[in-house]
């Protein structure tokens, strides 16, 4: 009997962390299969339409945006202040933001999500010295009562339920983030080359933070998984920890909401607005 114990709770041991590594495996490819989806949508037309159009008026803005750099080199000339060199080394600037701004955001995802299906691919091979009944046995040895466990094992899935679903609608959505953020860079176009560039760099912290997000989370989500079969509670707090990222991204400057960037995006082209009145006045 105790030879028979001895075999079953190998056997089944072996079948459980088989199990395990298999469920760490399928969440990785899932969530990569999440975010190829949101690298994917550039592959349609009717997306690839909106960035062609977006990189058109980006085109048309920079093209003014020389035009109005001019005549404010022109009237800064008059004044004693002109400076050629700054003139065109913004140009150069300009020149090389409407020339990557929808090219570069789109290659830097697809990288990243490439990046991240590989990397929680490796991760889900790597089986730890413990198994799974033993880390249980470990990490409730504590609990006496079986409503204590219950109500453990309870929580512990519904952190982990709240953690995967809170990171599989962001997956689902970064796609058309990504995209709004494109189209919202195109309007920045118009800055550059008058060298006002605050705004085109805070976008392109945007276009890191959402990428930056769109490979973290996964990875920490597979991470914590892989860290409860030493550690169950030290493996939730890490599953938990994934769907922070956006908030402490945000707290360094990589906001990856598209609320700030609009907001300033908007005065952007009301202060253009008003520029462009104040020239053609002038031209008259």
């Amino acid at each position: 009997m105790f030879l028979w114990n001895f075999i079953a709770d190998k056997v089944l041991g072996g079948i459980i962390d088989w199990i395990y590594e298999k469920i760490i495996e399928a969440l990785g490819e899932f969530f990569g299969l999440m975010g190829n989806m949101g690298a994917e949508i550039f592959n349609y037309d009717w997306v690839k339409a909106i960035v062609e159009i977006m990189r058109l008026f980006g085109w048309a803005l920079f093209a003014v945006g020389i035009v109005v750099a001019v005549f404010e080199t022109a009237i800064e000339y008059q004044n004693g202040r002109g400076s050629i060199k700054d003139t065109a080394l913004n140009f150069i600037k300009g020149f090389m933001a409407v020339s990557l701004f929808t090219l570069v955001p789109i290659s830097l995802y697809q990288f990243c999500i490439t990046l991240q299906v590989e990397l929680t691919t490796g991760m889900s091979t790597i089986v730890g010295t413990s198994s799974i009944g033993e880390t249980a046995k470990v990490s409730m040895g504590f609990v006496t009562d079986m409503k204590i466990g219950a109500i453990m094992a309870i929580f512990i899935l519904i952190a982990m339920g709240f953690a995967v679903i809170k990171i599989f609608f962001a997956n689902l959505k970064r796609g058309g983030i990504l995209l709004i953020t494109i189209a919202v860079g195109s309007l920045y176009m118009f800055s550059v080359p008058r060298g006002y560039t605050d705004g085109f760099i805070q976008w392109c912290k945007q276009i890191i933070g959402i990428c930056l997000t769109a490979f973290l989370q996964a990875v920490i989500l597979i991470a914590g998984l892989g860290v409860m079969k030493e550690n169950c509670l030290l493996g939730i707090g890490l599953i938990l920890s994934a769907s922070e990222i956006p908030r402490i991204a945000g707290q360094f400057g990589l906001d990856t909401s598209t609320k700030a960037n609009i907001m300033s995006t908007i005065y952007a082209a009301q202060a253009a607005m008003s520029i462009t009145k104040t020239v053609a006045g002038a031209v008259k």
